[in-house]
């Protein structure tokens, strides 16, 4: 991804456009005004501004020719979204990284409605960090360690720890205790998505998602169970412990869905990111983030 010609604001990268070929619009505007006729006047504003930009950094005209294939960037106006009632703890921060404590309901990073309410908008605008990138991922359901870059040189070492693989993950859950259950075991499933489907399935074939489960503790029906993940497809711990017939409390999911409103807080998925360890790849240091939160069995 080439970089962009234009800088993060308010903890939002600008928006990139490629202009398609094929069609017949004579000025870069001309073509905006047809894709966007809802923010027409908006657009004109940003023009006038000189907050559209070529793939080279030149300001957009209203007259600026329209060249096919193309790159425009752009900020788009951020949706008003009511703010997720809960803070980010940090862990650790050096010169390199960032590791949170990410509460439930708090996107890791924009996506759908929940733009400005994520983890990384959030702590780009409060703490002042504009290339802040995070390493990898969570479910904004999921609470937990996350671990984000600071600085462009040293981001694309950390990515590929997590994509390798080459970091441990730890998770906790909430779940019924099943006495019959055989723990601890290791499930291997294979794993997909349909296509227009929001949930996922397990579906005969080479095992593409492999997971070890744990029994920590039980109190009553419910147990606390540690999860290992030696992979990371969508959904995989859920579709596990589900399969298993121990589905995490607090899923809307597995076994069935239903909607939650998205200010409904009252109901948290009980599932925890515990703890990421790895060999640090610049300095060969081994290191354990680990984090703060419980999730506790009833009394």
């Amino acid at each position: 991804m080439p970089t962009a010609p234009l800088p993060v604001r308010d903890g939002l990268n600008p928006t990139r456009l490629r202009l398609p070929g094929g069609g017949a619009w004579p000025t870069v505007l001309a073509y905006l005004l047809d894709r966007f006729p809802a923010d027409a006047d908006r657009l004109r504003e940003k023009v006038a501004a000189g907050e559209v930009v070529t793939g080279t950094g030149d300001r957009v005209t209203p007259d600026t020719t329209y060249r096919a294939h193309s790159f425009v960037y752009l900020y788009r106006d951020p949706p008003v979204e009511p703010r997720v009632p809960f803070e980010i703890e940090i862990l650790h921060r050096d010169d390199d990284l960032l590791v949170v404590d990410k509460p439930h309901f708090l996107s890791s990073t924009p996506r759908g409605r929940h733009v400005v309410e994520s983890a990384l908008v959030r702590l780009r605008r409060d703490l002042g960090l504009p290339d802040l990138t995070p390493a990898h991922r969570l479910d904004r359901v999921t609470a937990g360690v996350l671990v984000f870059t600071l600085r462009p040189e040293v981001r694309r070492a950390y990515q590929e720890l997590f994509a390798d693989r080459r970091v441990r993950k730890e998770y906790e859950a909430i779940a019924p205790f099943a006495p019959a259950l055989d723990l601890p075991r290791t499930v291997r499933s294979r794993i997909v998505k349909p296509a227009g489907e929001l949930r996922c399935v397990e579906v005969p074939g080479e095992p593409n998602a492999e997971t070890r489960i744990e029994l920590i503790e039980n109190r009553g029906t419910l147990a606390r169970y540690r999860l290992l993940p030696h992979t990371g497809k969508m959904h995989q711990l859920r579709v596990h412990l589900n399969a298993l017939g121990i589905p995490i409390v607090g899923d809307n999911f597995y076994p069935t869905l239903y909607d939650v409103a998205p200010d409904d807080y009252s109901n948290p998925l009980q599932l925890l990111a515990r703890a990421v360890s790895f060999t640090d790849p610049l300095s060969g240091r081994p290191r354990t983030f680990t984090s703060l939160r419980r999730l506790s069995l009833p009394t």
